[in-house]
């Protein structure tokens, strides 16, 4: 599966931390755009979607919630519950994420400006692109 876990690196003293994200120094692409998502229902499922070539960071910022990955062939499920801790995610993976705290806030980096070409949002239509 073409993801990875990544752990963020903060810097801090008694005031607070700060996590420093850098486009093609810790961030290994040209960031173009950002987006981050607030306000989920706990039971709400979001995602439900594959993108053909996009290349994402996911970094749970505030709280937490689940993200289950599925390659076609193996899913994962994988908890994102620290600014510290980012799914880096490149390629044709199906994803939704689940279980989401109050508090959750979830911001995404992506390579790429918006494109509703680029989703795949069929989980079939996935499924048969990933055998091609």
């Amino acid at each position: 599966m073409e993801y990875k876990i990544v752990e963020l690196k903060s810097f801090g003293d008694k005031n607070g931390s700060l996590v420093a994200l850098e486009a093609e120094k810790n961030i290994p692409f040209e960031i173009k755009r950002v987006y981050y998502i607030f306000g989920t229902k706990k039971d709400f499922v979001r995602g439900k979607h594959s993108h053909k070539n996009l290349k994402q960071y996911i970094i749970c910022v505030s709280g937490s919630c689940d993200f289950y990955l599925d390659d076609g062939d193996r899913k994962e499920k994988i908890t994102l519950d620290s600014p510290l801790k980012a799914i880096y995610i490149e390629g044709n993976i199906w994803r939704e994420f689940v279980n989401f705290s109050k508090d959750c806030v979830i911001m995404v980096l992506a390579n790429q400006y918006y494109n509703e070409k680029e989703y795949i949002k069929d989980y079939e239509e996935f499924l048969k692109c990933k055998k091609k």
